[in-house]
């Protein structure tokens, strides 16, 4: 197929997909324009953010499940099992919709959070609702948080902190409101900390390639601002994502094949614990041996341990070149194939992503495009220019011997954006397909050598369905997505999506795999751990977690399944 006519039909009737499907119906008050920096160790000017980018996508933020005190750290959670015995989020749990209890906030605690975050807190309810129920997600809880606070500083945070330690209130940290586990959910009320003001660039590091940032900014904001300096931050998860919930989830994006995960990039933090001490993990040193690693420990703890307020990153520099190619295939199993073909041939791709015939409908239906509705192989490929075509001319050669067709690869910048915008709004082309519908999203993951088997066997069972389930991958590292809709009323439908969703848990599982590659545990995924971890590594979590927050107002109820004793 010729490039020019593929990517005729890629531009044609281009449109923002969200705008038309999944238009949310609060808006918050609290939008301020971002920070500049404060302090760099540069020459060059700074540059002013944009500060109009959208809060959507698949990274997530933190959340809290629990009021009451386990006035007992060595008993299970009990308060967490409803009428039937059946914990919520726990061991054997289908539940969807979080149980919990309210109980008033004192007004001592609004009287300090007021003196403490002045004109910056709320207890307007739609504030409250849309910082309560994910506009992303199918979790629901039967309560949204009693107040909401926007500090603007560590020191608030910390105060804000140890006054809800003091009256045993929950805390539940909200980042970027991109969540799609339940993470932002308050079943029991408590203080949300919204950390949307908090998103400054504290210290670019040029020469070390590091900068040091708060929590709330983005990192479609932070690149915008590297970008003058030649430099990125490399982690790509959906838009809207931030640094803080980028690191409570230990995320990754369609570049972790290349640059890792989160854990990779994150040289140290500052934390705010429970009793509201603040903690710095550890130097600006690439590396360091010394003492416990307090930064992996913070990382993908969903906001249980507590709450970061500031985040040195390891940076990259832009690539000098790059080409992004595109391919069919007859079966998803040869997509796969050839992903992992790809891989064992010692290429250096940046990204591999897969996407099958459903999902390119999806994109279709969403955007009047004429692509090939067939699996699709999107690569990209950097280096210097001789060295990226060659690349590319390899993975053609690969691609043939899997029954590959119409590959084409583009060096336009323009349509380069373009390919990768299409992918970022993937799920929000879904909805196009059934705008009314909710979506349950898998996140497995399993060993490189087993995605193609993983894949084909959830294709049967998702082919099989009456329910429309689209399935995009990080083919690269073993990590798939499938996007299965359905109506939220319908419990045929609900019961269906369940088992879809268990069906390839389970199945990944078997295979040495996880339940969650990149979107964290929340309350949706907590019915796994034990099978995946096992009771011992959950028993030393909940240690950990007694010891850092003896009064348990740190998300409880996250993470750590309810039925975990020691």
């Amino acid at each position: 197929m010729a490039y020019s006519s593929w990517f005729l039909r890629l531009r044609s009737s281009s449109r923002a997909i969200y705008a038309n499907f999944r238009n949310p119906r609060f808006k918050t008050n609290h939008t301020n324009p971002i920070n500049t920096t404060d302090v760099v160790t540069s020459t060059k000017p700074i540059l002013s953010w944009s500060s109009s980018l959208l809060p959507l996508a698949l990274a997530v933020s933190a959340g809290s499940l629990a009021i009451h005190v386990q006035t007992n750290p060595s008993l299970c959670d009990s308060f967490d099992v409803d009428a039937r015995g059946v914990s919520v989020g726990g061991k054997g749990s289908t539940e969807f919709v979080v149980k919990g209890s309210h109980k008033d906030i004192p007004k001592e605690l609004l009287d300090e959070l007021k003196a403490i975050c002045q004109d910056n807190m709320t207890m307007d309810y739609d504030e409250r609702y849309i910082h309560g129920k994910p506009q992303n997600s199918f979790h629901k809880a039967v309560n949204i948080p009693d107040v909401v606070v926007f500090p603007r500083s560590e020191e608030e945070v910390s105060k804000i902190v140890k006054s809800c330690d003091m009256h045993k209130v929950p805390i539940v940290p909200y980042g970027g409101a991109t969540s799609i586990e339940g993470h932002t959910l308050s079943p029991h009320g408590g203080v949300c900390i919204d950390m949307s003001l908090m998103k400054r660039v504290k210290a670019l590091h040029v020469e070390d390639m590091d900068v040091v940032v708060e929590p709330g900014i983005g990192w479609l904001e932070l690149n915008e601002y590297l970008e003058p300096y030649g430099l990125f931050f490399p982690l790509d998860p959906g838009p809207g994502a931030t640094i803080g919930g980028m690191c409570a989830t230990r995320c990754s994006g369609s570049l972790a094949v290349r640059y890792g995960t989160m854990r990779d990039n994150v040289i140290n933090l500052k934390v705010v614990l429970a009793n509201g001490d603040v903690v710095k993990t550890g130097s600006r040193a690439r590396k360091s041996a010394a003492g416990y690693d307090l930064t992996r420990l913070v990382i993908g703890s969903e906001g249980t341990l507590g709450v970061i307020t500031e985040v040195t990153l390891r940076l990259q520099k832009i690539p000098q070149y790059s080409v992004v190619a595109m391919c069919n295939f007859t079966t998803i199993k040869d997509a796969a194939d050839v992903a992992i073909a790809t891989m064992l041939s010692g290429i250096q791709v940046s990204r591999v992503e897969l996407l099958d015939e459903v999902q390119v409908k999806a994109i279709n239906i969403a955007n009047g495009k004429n692509l090939p509705e067939a699996p699709t192989l999107m690569f990209e490929f950097i280096g210097t220019e001789a060295y990226s075509r060659e690349q590319a001319l390899i993975v053609q050669r690969i691609a043939s011997e899997h029954n590959g067709s119409d590959f084409v690869f583009t060096e336009d910048p323009q349509a380069k954006k373009e390919l990768w915008q299409i992918r970022k709004e993937a799920l929000w082309a879904c909805f196009a397909m059934e705008p009314s519908f909710e979506a349950m999203i898998s996140d497995v993951c399993v060993p490189l050598s087993h995605l193609a088997e993983l894949i084909s066997k959830s294709k049967q069972q998702l082919d099989a369905s009456s329910l429309i389930c689209p399935v995009v991958a990080h083919a690269g590292d073993g990590n798939f997505h499938t996007i299965i809709l359905f109506d939220p009323i319908n419990d045929e439908h609900r019961r269906e999506a369940e088992r879809l969703n268990h069906f390839m848990v389970c199945t990944a599982l078997k295979m040495e795999g996880t339940c969650t590659g990149e979107h964290g545990v929340g309350t949706g995924k907590m019915k796994y751990l034990e099978e995946e971890l096992g009771i011992e590594a959950l028993q030393t979590m909940k240690r950990i977690k007694t010891v850092l927050d003896p009064n348990n107002i740190m998300n409880p109820g996250k993470l750590i399944p309810p039925h975990v004793c020691f």
